[in-house]
């Protein structure tokens, strides 16, 4: 059987009143572009806290044979349920997009579009507008203009912003180290790394009503030591 032509990674983490719907969103989007496609529902979780989400997606999945549900005793957070969904991936091309709302499901098709008419290695929204409120806003203005004073040089400014749409050539060449929520910062460190084309759309930004953010001041503390130590590792690297 042909692989399909696009993965759609969706992170679930506690998302079970909201990932339902997005994932029919989802997939009328992408039924829309007539294209091979899977999606691997990512419903890792802690044991012991409620978390329905797992059973959701797991029902979900049974409904339909396209879609595959992972759903282990999380190790880590962010990054390492991103890499269980990749590692479950089969695509020619692999997206990543957290299912909370947030952003919105139709990006998938617009940024596999603009992949695939310009030729890029990876893809990826900013967001143009965001209504998470000014912290969160000036959190990520700040982060982002540290990121490109050390990495200077990537064509790309929104760092976390997703979906993210890769080749497997790509993937396949880097080795993902990140377990928390710095992974979409080394995903760009790396393709600033090997020079791959980098491409960006606008987005617009959800709010979240239905769960608190999970971005607290020790992720903020965990991104800055992460910026330094990805660093220091390139400059090391090219002595």
């Amino acid at each position: 059987m042909d692989a399909p032509e696009l993965s759609v990674v969706v992170l679930g983490y506690r998302s079970a009143d909201t990932i339902e719907n997005f994932v029919k969103s989802l997939v009328h989007s992408l039924e829309e572009e007539k294209l091979m496609w899977e999606i691997i529902l990512v419903g890792n979780y802690f044991q012991g806290i409620g978390d329905r989400t797992p059973e959701v997606v797991r029902k979900i999945a049974d409904g339909d044979s396209r879609i595959t549900a992972v759903t282990q005793v999380k190790k880590g957070m962010m990054g390492w349920d991103m890499k269980t969904g990749l590692q479950a991936a089969s695509g020619k091309t692999l997206a990543v997009i957290d299912g909370d709302g947030q952003m919105p499901s139709g990006d998938v098709i617009r940024v596999y579009r603009l992949m695939v008419k310009d030729g890029l290695d990876l893809a990826k929204t900013y967001r143009a507008e965001r209504n998470d409120g000014y912290y969160r806003k000036l959190i990520s203005l700040v982060y982002n203009i540290l990121f490109r004073l050390l990495f200077p040089g990537i064509n790309a400014w929104d760092m976390n912003s997703k979906p993210k749409i890769m080749t497997r050539e790509f993937y396949e060449k880097i080795s993902l180290e990140s377990n928390g929520w710095f992974i979409d910062a080394e995903i760009m460190i790396l393709a600033r790394r090997f020079g791959i084309k980098i491409g960006e759309t606008e987005t617009v930004f959800h709010s979240m009503d239905t769960r608190p953010s999970f971005v607290k001041l020790l992720s903020i503390l965990e991104f800055l030591g992460n910026l330094l130590t990805f660093r220091i590792k390139e400059f090391i690297a090219r002595k």
